[in-house]
């Protein structure tokens, strides 16, 4: 079925946003995601609620979406700071989705994925607002579990050699 969505007044915003927050809160993403959506068409350069919006898909990895969705919004994300930090974020909710699942190779894209978050959160970390450490603090976060995983590591190919015929 299709529907002609209703637009919200450009005051409601606000208020708006403040109901997407409190639907992650309560664990409720696909709530929040609509109502960053609703924000987004009348104000589509909002930053707050494409932040909102972001975390709202990353709260649904392994359900109903992925990280590709998560990154169409990061694209849209204005400063150096906020692409590099989120991008960390979208790496690491991705581990720990892997760490969850338990199926062959899992165990190694979650490693990849927290090294990569990891070095996301380092660029943030150069380019950080004065005072403001989350990058520091996601990092350790990362750190912290590669260290209580000693099963997440990397994978190592091995190279076959041709066998010889005499």
């Amino acid at each position: 079925m299709e529907f002609e969505l209703k637009p919200l007044s450009p005051l409601a915003i606000p208020e708006a946003l403040e109901k997407a927050h409190r639907y992650r809160l309560l664990n409720e993403p696909s709530q929040a995601e609509s109502i960053c959506l609703d924000i987004l068409h009348i104000d589509p350069k909002n930053q707050p609620a494409l932040i909102t919006l972001l975390l709202a898909i990353t709260d649904q990895f392994g359900s109903e979406a992925t990280p590709a969705r998560a990154r169409e919004v990061l694209e849209r994300l204005k400063g150096d700071y906020e692409r590099a930090y989120y991008a960390g974020m979208i790496f690491e909710r991705s581990a720990r989705v892997s760490m969850r699942l338990g199926v062959p190779g899992a165990s190694f894209r979650a490693h990849d994925d927290f090294v990569k978050a990891m070095q996301w959160y380092e660029k943030a970390q150069d380019v950080r607002p004065e005072g403001n450490d989350d990058s520091i603090l996601r990092w350790n976060t990362c750190a912290r579990t590669l260290m209580r995983h000693p099963e997440l590591k990397p994978q190592v190919l091995e190279r076959m050699e041709p066998v010889l015929d005499d």
